[in-house]
């Protein structure tokens, strides 16, 4: 059994830690002061509250996921205590560096690094370590909790060691792992999802229609099938001649941008950045932010349960 350390107390470093210890695996999360560790124990008694309120844990599942989490304002304790560590801090690549060298000069040699980047190139993390052959990239999707999907990322130095610990940690999370054979920018689920956003910003910025119904275009048409059948399955059941003849004639006429388009550049000019900033491509007040996290929390956890229940039946 793994014992799991986590790096970051931010929007993906404690739900992944919850994540962790709702699976009975144990956990030590870091933060660099008392507040952060704080505002990251707020915020995963908040999640049990909801998961507890939609059935999915009772009060004597709550009080077991908080005794396997330890905090820790010490990195040493994080690397005496763990055999897996996940780094969760920001997206900047000379921060984790730093991070990754300083734990390769205190670990042992047998705990292997993860790293939760959503695109950075792993080589470029991984140059900070002696050994990179422990080095991998797990990708969680945000709220980590709550989504299944983990990409396995290697660098070009990933011994199948590090993976199939990475696959075993992951399954024992109830995570759907899937395996990049190489890094690539983006990885696949962004790459997918920028794609979208590209067109959604280019029709946009063309007048073709207002957010509200480019989003509602995704949400009731799109969104509705994606959940059942990914871009292949959706491909093979509406005729593969069909898709083929659309493609030969709509791609050339796809956005083809290689920056963010001009509405996106101004939004983030004037710090509305969305939801953190309370204004973006839409208002952000209290109530409506608060509607829509539930909105999204209740419907990420009808899946859930679904999925809990299809692994039942599978047991079966």
């Amino acid at each position: 059994m793994e014992k799991l350390g986590v790096i970051g107390t931010g929007t993906m470093g404690h739900s992944i830690a919850l994540n962790a210890a709702w699976k009975n695996v144990n956990v030590v999360i870091h933060g660099v002061g008392k507040t952060e560790i704080e505002h990251a124990m707020y915020n995963i008694q908040s999640k049990l509250t909801v998961l507890q309120e939609n059935g999915l844990i009772d009060a004597m599942i709550v009080s077991k996921i908080l005794d396997s989490i330890q905090t820790t304002t010490r990195i040493e304790d994080v690397a005496r205590n763990s055999s897996f560590i996940i780094e969760a801090i920001p997206e900047e690549v000379h921060l984790k560096q730093k991070l990754f060298s300083q734990l390769d000069q205190i670990c042992a040699d047998n705990i292997i690094f993860a790293s939760n980047t959503s695109g950075i190139d792993p080589d470029d993390i991984a140059s900070a370590i002696q050994q990179p052959e422990r080095f991998v990239v797990t990708h969680f999707w945000n709220p980590a909790h709550l989504i299944p999907l983990v990409e396995i990322v290697p660098c070009t130095y990933t011994s199948e060691h590090t993976m199939a610990r990475a696959k075993i940690l992951l399954q024992k999370m109830n995570k759907k792992t899937i395996e990049l054979k190489k890094s690539i920018p983006g990885f696949i689920g962004n790459r997918l999802q920028y794609a979208l956003f590209r067109e959604a910003q280019f029709l946009l910025e063309e007048g073709i229609a207002s957010k509200e119904d480019i989003d509602a275009v995704v949400t009731y048409s799109i969104g509705r099938r994606l959940p059942v059948t990914g871009p292949f399955l959706s491909a093979d059941m509406g005729g593969l001649d069909v898709f083929a003849a659309i493609s030969n004639y709509l791609f050339k006429d796809l956005s083809n941008a290689d920056h963010a388009l001009p509405t996106l550049q101004k939004l983030v000019a004037e710090d509305n950045l969305g939801v953190k900033s309370g204004k973006g491509y839409y208002e952000w007040d209290k109530v409506f932010s608060a509607a829509m996290i539930r909105e999204r929390e209740s419907e990420l956890i009808r899946f859930l349960k679904k999925d809990i229940g299809s692994r039942a039946v599978a047991v079966k």
